[in-house]
């Protein structure tokens, strides 16, 4: 009932996502092709020219960034630990908020701590259900991470956005209609049968817990890609605070592994559904793909194929990314800790 077939045309992987239909096309050669932009402001240079003026920090935060309406938050910012979440000043979606996760103006992508991230979820979730409460017709909530620019992250200071909107992103839409109709046609859900089928071939199922299920994308939009499968919820804001804690204590090993891949920055994104609304057939997943390090110049991985064409073009084999993570999580690890990395494949370490 899952299709995870491919087609190899001039040493190139041709392979279509079993949901969606989207193709992605995976060269691992292409990682040895020669790239003559060179790094000219190199990363702490950067770190410290952008804290110099950052909005983000603590002796900043509370007099330049906006507060909420009363009826949103009281206090005008929702804290929680070291986490402030507050108004965007320049919003692309409905109650679009931002989340800052530290106080401290930069963290490499293995510094993040279990408290730190789940106390920024957490909050996140608590202006979600406010924003509905306030906005019922605000139903499918976002929640978006771009660590450091590469990754469209205008500011350095670790920072998450927010959103709570009437309706769902285009992606998510496709994501509910394509999982509704598996449902109807098999009577079965399609998140849960792909996570029995990626178990059973062992090639791209990275580990998980009892709440939760982590795989390398058959097809994937981008690169190292490791999706987050949530077992019976579909929405955002049935995250309880066990399948919080899961989750980020499963972040916390994919990002260690990226750190040991010499990933410098990256994406994290929700695919939820509605608020309230219980939905059989679709599960809450999120996607987390690396973007090339922090330079002053650089190739980047995204272009006109990606943009327009709406073909995904990967350098990396998914099959590979299980062990190059050297994943070591909890209760259930399929894939042992093993960092042995392939000379075919090294060239991923952007």
């Amino acid at each position: 009932m899952i299709n995870l077939q491919k087609v190899v045309r001039n040493q190139v992987e041709y392979r279509t996502d079993p949901l969606t239909s989207e193709q992605t096309r995976i060269n691992p050669d292409r990682t040895k092709r020669v790239k003559q932009a060179e790094s000219r402001i190199q990363l702490q240079e950067i770190i410290n020219h952008s804290r110099n003026q950052c909005i983000f920090c603590p002796d900043r935060i509370d007099t330049i960034t906006p507060d909420f309406p009363t009826q949103i938050c009281p206090t005008g910012k929702i804290r929680r630990g070291e986490t402030a979440i507050f108004p965007n000043l320049y919003p692309f979606a409905e109650n679009h908020a931002v989340g800052v996760i530290t106080s401290q103006h930069f963290l490499d992508v293995d510094q993040f701590t279990d408290e730190l991230l789940t106390d920024n979820l957490m909050a996140s979730l608590d202006y979600v259900r406010t924003a509905n409460s306030q906005y019922r017709q605000a139903i499918y909530p976002a929640y978006i991470w771009n660590y450091m620019p590469p990754s469209a992250g205008s500011i350095i200071h670790p920072h998450v956005q927010i959103m709570v909107e009437t309706e769902p992103i285009p992606g998510v839409k496709k994501y509910l209609q394509k999982s509704e109709n598996y449902f109807n046609q098999y009577q079965e859900n399609y998140w849960k049968i792909l996570i029995e089928e990626e178990k059973r071939l062992g090639q791209r199922y990275i580990g998980g817990t009892d709440t939760l299920s982590l795989i390398a994308s058959f097809a994937p939009r981008g690169m190292n890609e490791v999706q987050f499968i949530f077992h019976g919820i579909s929405c955002l804001s049935d995250l309880t605070q066990k399948r919080t804690d899961d989750f980020v204590h499963c972040l916390r090993n994919i990002l260690k592994g990226y750190k040991q891949l010499e990933v410098g920055a990256f994406n994290l994104v929700a695919y939820s559904g509605p608020m309230n609304q219980k939905q059989d057939y679709y599960w809450l997943n999120m996607k987390l793909i690396s973007r090339p390090f922090p330079k002053g110049l650089y190739t980047n991985d995204t272009g006109p194929m990606e943009r327009l064409y709406d073909v995904w073009v990967i350098d990396t084999l998914p099959e590979s990314l299980p062990g190059l993570l050297g994943w070591c999580g909890p209760l259930t690890v399929l894939f042992p800790l093993r960092m042995k990395i392939s000379t075919e494949v090294a060239g991923i370490m952007n």
